[in-house]
């Protein structure tokens, strides 16, 4: 006979208070419902999580309290569908605080009635499961980022076996899941990584329990690739329990692209050699190790001489045949550490450490001349190397290659076929130079210069037979600069033309001021000879002369310097004569200090010789300057010209030069050079004062008390 209780039996009735008392004390939200679906109360757990009060929701059904905009409709219609047909069910279902926070619940309803003795409803059980529903949505979530990654995930034991892939790891490696569960990962080790590199990458993960970084591995099919790899170990609950959770992503078409970038941004299409951009990269660490090894770094410029021709002849690609056997034959002559770049065109740069250069120059220009067989033709080339030595050229890489450019352009004047070193205090020199040029042209611009007048008198009778204009700069900063001081940058530089031609005008201006004052003064102007030979000098001064008829042509001489090169005389003497057929004079100026006096003397149409003040300020002291002095003026009345000397500074140098048949002269001694405005009142007083004094006594004695000699 059994003890169990019979199922039939009915439990006794327990205390209404005691059922309250359970219903308060569970954690669960408890409802009662009427028959209708509407709420007749709630238990304290649910007034609690909820956050809405029994007063406040009685007589409401649950879903317009507790439902929100993601809860499940399908769920709702099912429950609404249950509520109806009095049936008991069970349901997941997401509901909302009266916060707006969103919470899922486990509800299950039981309808009551006349069975229980209470009027008919329902009662209703909701468990909060809003952590069991997170967690599910993670490990979905999960398992779709583990299946749908791009990314190969592995999964190892604290044992390092594989117990899980994903497809990407299939994918990427071509083994299956099957195929790799309970192998360790090494079965995709390359080799080409050593002992060292792994022990590394398992000390970072035993220290920090991360390593990330790029890997070599093999596929099954054997392939390499290169693989980002980063690995996680993952500790659980348990003492000594983990697992490794390694990403990687196959970057071997990122990094070949990257190589591809590199190769583009870097290196030259036609010869491989690195360009520009590395070029200067290279040089700054070059300058670096230099710098350290107290050691000499040669930057080397190289031009092939008369290339465009190749390319004109026998085409371009020809040329480029040609270009790509130089870049090998010069990248042959270099050493470990070296570097070649081409940097356009056909222009090299190579940089070289050693400490005996010069044979290194010359082998590298052999070594461009050695004749080159292409496509049936023989091609002879050679080179101009421009040379700058670091640290003795100590500047940035990019004025490094510019100044071993400017090396290479003067080693193709010397010849071609030769190298020329940079020298740095010359580039100094240059760069003090253009800076003045610039200064110079400001100053044009600006109306700073004026003309000075120094005159001109034939002893015989004391009278000024001319004044000689002479360029001042009367700098705002720097007072009244002498032309000493600038006209030597201005030479043989882009400015002295338009120096030249405002001389030329503001002289001829004067000349015409002076008309206007009734003193027609006769006006010297100096020429430079780049002035004289440009092609539209005559036309320039014969136009300008026109816009001025008062002044008389005859008036105005040219000087033209001896001692300037005039390389083509023929060219010279027409322009000279043209300027003679218009009336003007021409004069020889500093006669002597040159190497072809006798041939301009000879060829040029002169019709004034000036004895240079060098030789007339110490022709009293020195024999020899007395004796070229001497000479000039005889070799000038052989050619019939009068001379004019300058430098005149005592009564014994005027005493001297008339005595060696000197008539006219010029210098300190009769005058300094003066503002245009004090020409004519200083005209004025010598006139007057050689007026007065003519009578009673000699020519140089008149000169010496009108304040002059």
């Amino acid at each position: 006979m059994s003890n169990a209780p019979d199922s039939n039996q009915t439990s006794p009735d327990l205390d209404p208070k005691r059922l309250a008392l359970v219903a308060s004390a569970t954690r669960n939200m408890v409802l009662i419902l009427d028959a209708a679906g509407r709420i007749e109360w709630v238990n304290s757990a649910f007034e609690r999580y909820t956050g809405y009060s029994v007063a406040n929701i009685l007589g409401k059904q649950p879903s317009e309290v507790l439902h929100g905009p993601d809860t499940d409709p399908d769920t709702v219609r099912r429950i609404h569908q249950h509520l109806f047909r009095g049936e008991v069910f069970e349901e997941d279902l997401l509901n909302y605080k009266a916060d707006g926070t969103p919470y899922w619940v486990h509800t299950y309803c039981m309808p009551i009635g006349e069975n229980e003795g209470v009027e008919p409803g329902f009662v209703v059980v909701q468990t909060n499961i809003s952590d069991r529903k997170n967690s599910e949505r993670g490990l979905r979530i999960a398992a779709s980022v583990f299946d749908r990654s791009h990314e190969a995930i592995v999964i190892t034991d604290h044992f390092n076996r594989i117990i899980d892939v994903n497809p990407a790891f299939s994918r990427i490696t071509g083994y299956s899941r099957q195929e790799v569960l309970g192998l360790n990962p090494s079965i995709l080790s390359s080799g080409r990584h050593s002992r060292e590199y792994y022990h590394s990458m398992w000390t970072s993960i035993e220290k920090n329990d991360h390593w990330r970084g790029e890997v070599w591995n093999r596929r099954k099919n054997g392939e390499e690739y290169v693989e980002l790899l980063s690995i996680s170990r993952v500790h659980l609950e348990e003492p000594g329990r983990y697992y490794h959770v390694a990403a990687f992503s196959d970057i071997t078409a990122l990094k070949n692209h990257a190589k591809e970038l590199d190769r583009a941004a870097n290196y030259d299409d036609l010869t491989g050699l690195p360009n520009r951009q590395l070029l200067e990269e290279r040089l700054r660490s070059a300058r670096t190790h230099a710098d350290r090894q107290k050691r000499v770094l040669s930057i080397c410029y190289l031009d092939l001489d008369g290339f465009k021709a190749i390319n004109d002849q026998l085409g371009h690609d020809t040329g480029n045949q040609a270009l790509r056997a130089t870049a090998e034959r010069l990248t042959r002559n270099l050493r470990s550490g070296d570097t070649i770049a081409r940097i356009g065109g056909d222009e090299f740069v190579l940089l070289l450490q050693s400490d005996s250069p010069e044979p290194v120059y010359s082998r590298i220009l052999a070594s461009v001349s050695e004749p080159l067989q292409i496509g049936g033709h023989t091609v002879n080339l050679t080179a101009s190397l421009g040379v700058t030595l670091y640290p003795e050229d100590d500047t940035d890489a990019e004025g490094l290659i510019r100044h071993a450019d400017q090396a290479m352009y003067a080693a193709k004047e010397k010849g071609r076929n030769q190298f020329h070193i940079f020298d740095p205090g010359l580039d100094a020199h240059r760069r003090q130079r253009r800076d003045q040029l610039m200064q110079i042209s400001q100053a044009l611009e600006n109306e700073e210069f004026e003309l000075y007048f120094q005159p001109q008198v034939r002893m015989v009778d004391c009278q000024v037979i001319a004044f000689e204009a002479l360029i001042r700069w009367n700098h705002p900063d720097k007072g009244l600069i002498a032309p000493g001081q600038f006209l030597p940058a201005v030479a043989n530089s882009h400015l002295e033309i338009p120096v030249g031609q405002w001389v030329l005008k503001e002289a001829i201006h004067q000349m015409n001021l002076w008309h206007e004052a009734d003193e027609p003064l006769a006006v010297s102007i100096n020429i430079s000879a780049p002035h004289l030979m440009d092609r539209s000098f005559a036309d320039y001064l014969e136009s300008y002369l026109h816009s001025h008829p008062d002044v008389r042509p005859g008036q105005i001489t040219l000087e033209v310097l001896e001692s300037t090169a005039l390389e083509d005389t023929k060219r010279a003497s027409n322009v000279l004569a043209r300027c003679q057929s218009l009336g003007l004079q021409v004069a020889l100026d500093d006669f002597g200090t040159g190497f072809s006096s006798l041939t301009y003397l000879r060829t040029l149409p002169v019709d004034v010789i000036k004895i240079d003040q060098s030789f007339v300020r110490n022709m009293l002291t020195d024999d020899s300057d007395r004796a070229i002095v001497e000479s000039v003026i005889f070799l000038a009345q052989r050619f019939n010209h009068p001379v004019l000397a300058e430098g005149v500074e005592t009564m014994e140098h005027a005493r001297a030069l008339r005595d060696m048949g000197c008539n006219l002269i010029q210098g300190y001694g009769i005058a300094r050079p003066m503002p245009a405005d004090a020409v004519l009142p200083w005209l004025e007083k010598w006139r007057d004062r050689v007026s007065r004094n003519q009578s009673p006594t000699t020519h140089e004695e008149a000169s010496a008390q009108s304040g002059g000699i």
